[in-house]
């Protein structure tokens, strides 16, 4: 048992905020090497005499099942608890992201990638789900900003040192170094394990109705609304930014370093700005920002149609990224809502969602590019732009307040709202 003093508000909120740094830390080294292979896919398919496509399915291979094993993650969270997972899966995460160095090919390089995304994809979903269950609505924010904040550092380093490093060290180095930091990590985090708690007793139940709860949560036109946004903006984000490499290598020339600092401004908004987009949620509510961040994004990909300068299509990468931290985070901040005595669920059909759609996204583009890169960034801008529009009525009760509730009791597996109430269709 803890000494008192260690139990006191002042002591567990200074803990809490240590434990957030450290899941921060933990989520930008996973999203760091996550981004850090597409910039490398022109420099990869010469490494293992593959084409640019074949070596691309190492991001699919990845996101996907990321995406499709965190709902078992949420399922066994819920009935485990946080901790045992998030350890073991940090754990995975430092042990295959050290072996994919060992790659000969590009047949063995897919395989541990895809390993990788079994093993890694407890972290992040759980370190949300913790938010939810430790920070009130009203106040989930800067947190949910810091940690998304960390995703969006890591994409703009991932995407930005992978590329300038190869040279350097080769890629072998890159992951052994993402390895190594992982285990500094680990060593941080696990005397931290004990405030993720343990697994709540009230979760008992048969698998199959832990699997109907992922129903109850698209039962209602808040769950199905937010989530099908969650998909459709990992599909288009993912689209563009795996094949920006090959981008900037077609339209202007550019190697492994000249893509790493074209690719620069990606994820920096929201390093720089995670907490602020994450406070102003909280003041102002999400129903404005949503729309804004997708009209963003849309508009930024457009930007890259045309023969424009270097420079505006470096900006044009910067005001992309901004477009993801408008919306991601600030879906993640619905979803936290969702959930209720089940948040491991409801953030892992979250995570499936965004990992889903990142995988399928890089896939579809690739597909579009048969077309050339104006027509296949065209097709995705279109899309989103249609799909901001949408975002403005369909979203106009997520105030700061969050959406009316009702006055019946949420069940045990479902607090989602009456969908009338809060301005999604039933």
């Amino acid at each position: 048992m803890q000494p008192e003093e260690a139990r006191s508000p002042s002591v567990e909120h200074r803990q809490h905020e240590r434990l957030l740094w450290v899941l921060s830390a933990a989520t930008f080294l996973i999203f760091f090497q996550a981004y850090m292979v597409a910039p490398l896919i022109p420099r990869l398919a010469v490494a293992f005499e593959v084409s640019a496509q074949a070596i691309g399915l190492i991001v699919p291979a990845y996101m996907i099942p990321y995406g499709v094993s965190t709902l078992f993650y949420g399922l066994l969270s819920d009935r485990l608890g946080r901790r045992r997972i998030m350890l073991a899966s940090l754990l995975a995460f430092v042990v295959l992201t050290i072996l994919t160095a060992t790659s000969q090919d590009s047949s063995q390089m897919i395989g541990w990638r895809l390993l990788t995304g079994l093993g890694a994809s407890g972290v992040v979903p759980l370190a949300l789900a913790w938010i939810g269950a430790t920070f009130p609505y009203e106040q989930r924010g800067r947190p949910l900003g810091w940690l998304f904040g960390a995703m969006a550092g890591g994409m703009a380093f991932g995407s930005t040192f992978g590329a300038i490093l190869e040279p350097l060290i080769g890629w072998q180095g890159i992951f052994l170094a993402v390895g190594g930091l992982g285990a500094v990590v680990f060593g941080v985090f696990f005397p931290y394990r004990h405030l993720l708690g343990d697994a709540p007793p009230a979760t008992a139940g048969k698998l199959r109705d832990l699997f109907a709860a992922y129903g109850a949560l698209l039962g209602s036109g808040r769950g199905r609304g937010t989530y099908s946004y969650v998909f459709l903006n990992a599909v288009f984000h993912s689209g563009v930014f795996t094949w920006l490499g090959l981008y900037f290598a077609q339209r202007y020339g550019l190697g492994e370093v000249g893509i790493g600092l074209a690719l620069l401004g990606y994820g920096v908004p929201g390093f720089l700005f995670g907490p602020v987009i994450g406070r102003a949620a909280d003041r102002w509510g999400r129903r404005w920002l949503l729309p804004l961040g997708l009209g963003t994004a849309a508009v930024s990909s457009a930007v890259l149609i045309p023969d424009v300068p270097l420079a505006g299509a470096a900006l044009a990468i910067t005001a992309l990224s901004l477009g993801y931290d408008l919306t991601q985070p600030l879906l993640a901040g619905i979803v936290t809502d969702l959930g209720g005595k089940r948040g491991g669920q409801a953030m892992g059909l979250n995570v499936f969602a965004l990992f889903t759609g990142f995988g399928l996204g890089s896939l579809l583009f690739g597909e579009a590019l048969r077309l050339g890169f104006d027509s296949a960034l065209a097709l995705f801008s279109g899309v989103l732009l249609l799909a901001a529009g949408v975002a403005i009525p369909l979203f106009r009760s997520e105030t700061s307040a969050g959406p009316k509730r009702t006055t019946q009791k949420p069940t045990e597996s479902n607090s989602t709202d009456n969908p009338e109430k809060v301005g999604f269709p039933s």
